[in-house]
């Protein structure tokens, strides 16, 4: 399940290969003005749309999707070959959900760096994100009420509840991720406002609040 929010471009790079390998791909769209829903029509995604904001968004994707098993995906990630089987077995062994390991699209070094720091720390608290294709069974969402209607952060305090019910397995090979966050706002700016994000919520300020400095919420 992909949330969208003016995504054509990433869409027609990306969605014909899932949708091969996929029984199932909808697609949750906030409003798009561009052409991200006909593109994601056209490829043979089921699409369901409603107001903007990244929990809600996952939430009306879930209830519409037919599947035992959810993988929730960002427009512009990539998924390695087989991810779709690996997320079955996953489920099948006894994991509640999880999430995959992250490599960053580009080959400079910092990225590298970046990719191994976000792995390490995975692995260390079992808490992939959404960028790392979060994924997990259909009776642990119903169990957890779904995603937090959050604007923001609500992949991280997801998956906490989510390790609370079991276990969450990490898988590789690593999904493949855009960097243009980092190229559009300046990498140094970028991490550092991201671990600001995390200390903020973390010391207990509102979701809502903090998505009022966040403007990259799709």
């Amino acid at each position: 399940m992909i949330p969208t929010l003016n995504e054509a471009s990433a869409l027609a790079s990306n969605l014909p290969e899932i949708v091969a390998a996929s029984e199932e791909v909808l697609v949750s769209d906030g409003g798009s003005e561009d052409l991200t829903r006909q593109i994601a029509a056209n490829c043979g995604a089921r699409v369901v749309s409603g107001p903007p904001g990244r929990g809600p968004q996952l939430n009306r994707g879930a209830r519409a999707a037919r599947g035992d098993g959810l993988l929730f995906l960002h427009a512009d990630t990539v998924l390695p070959e087989g991810a779709v089987r690996s997320v079955a077995n996953a489920l099948a062994n006894g994991s509640v959900g999880g999430g995959f390991q992250i490599r960053f699209a580009s080959s400079r070094p910092i990225y590298r760096l970046g990719s191994s720091i976000v792995n390490l720390r995975t692995h260390w608290f079992q808490s992939p994100l959404g960028d790392q294709a979060q994924f997990v069974s259909r009776t642990a969402f119903e169990e957890l009420g779904g995603f937090p209607d959050w604007p923001i952060l609500e992949d991280l305090e997801f998956m906490r509840r989510l390790k609370r019910l079991g276990k969450v397995t990490i898988l590789e090979p690593p999904v493949v991720t855009s960097t243009r966050r980092f190229e559009d706002r300046g990498i140094t700016r970028t991490i550092a406002f991201n671990w600001l994000i995390f200390a903020l919520y973390f010391a207990g300020v509102s979701p809502e609040r903090l998505a009022r400095f966040y403007h990259d919420v799709r």
